[in-house]
């Protein structure tokens, strides 16, 4: 998916790049790079114990209702959007959550490489939560595995620079498209607050966070502090430690 997204933005790009793509792909890259190394020693192998342990007694509300199969895929795709949207907005909300979270935000620039661009203890605390969806719905490994696939698909598609054209107004209809998104990495606190959906649009128009994007703050992307740091390894890793919240 990154390779394809990267593919599209070299044909449809929404809007002009400032910075070398190059560059952008090496920094994010090796960002992604460390948090991936702690990430499969430190977060994921608990994560999958807790949700094969979880299934295999039967705990939670879907193994309850008797939930199997594609129900059970299907089911724990929306539920686990749903709570996702809620971490989201939770991140922007609670100080010491955006303290992390901002950092995916100081990106000036946004496209499919920022999907890459995240703070490891941001995503410490994901594994927080999402221990506690696995223990409230009970879901397959098959289910969950699903989940974070499409998430992560979604996430990479939608944090694209491309130009959907005629489609936009179609795929808007269920999902996330990148121009909204686009609206909720600007500086402009009007649509940065808004927009948290990542795969099912729909929670941002059940939930009152729904904002149209503004083509006049779409020109200024990111955040107002650190602008000319936004590619700063130092930066990227100090940031959450030494600013204000």
């Amino acid at each position: 998916m990154l390779a394809l997204m990267l593919l599209v933005e070299s044909f449809f790009p929404a809007r002009p790049w400032r910075v070398s793509r190059v560059k952008r792909l090496g920094f994010h890259g090796l960002v992604a790079l460390l948090n991936q190394i702690l990430m499969r020693f430190i977060f994921v192998p608990p994560l999958m114990w807790l949700a094969t342990t979880v299934h295999a007694r039967e705990w939670g509300i879907g193994p309850a209702l008797g939930a199997s199969g594609w129900v059970d895929v299907i089911v724990t795709l929306v539920l686990f959007d749903f709570f996702d949207y809620w971490m989201h907005r939770w991140n922007h909300n609670v100080p010491l959550l955006w303290r992390f979270h901002r950092t995916h935000h100081y990106d000036t620039h946004v496209d499919v490489t920022t999907t890459l661009r995240f703070h490891i203890l941001e995503f410490a605390a994901s594994t927080v939560f999402k221990a506690s969806w696995i223990l409230i719905w009970g879901p397959s490994m098959l289910a969950f595995v699903v989940f974070e696939i499409a998430i992560t698909f979604y996430a990479m598609f939608h944090h694209a620079n491309i130009r959907l054209g005629p489609l936009e107004n179609i795929i808007r209809w269920v999902h996330m498209t990148p121009r909204l998104h686009a609206a909720h990495h600007t500086v402009a606190v009007r649509t940065r607050d808004n927009n948290y959906s990542t795969i099912f649009l729909w929670w941002d128009h059940m939930f009152g966070t729904f904002a149209e994007a503004d083509d006049e703050d779409l020109k200024t992307l990111g955040l107002t502090e650190g602008r000319n740091s936004d590619l700063s390894l130092k930066w990227f890793w100090s940031a959450p430690v030494k600013l204000g919240p």
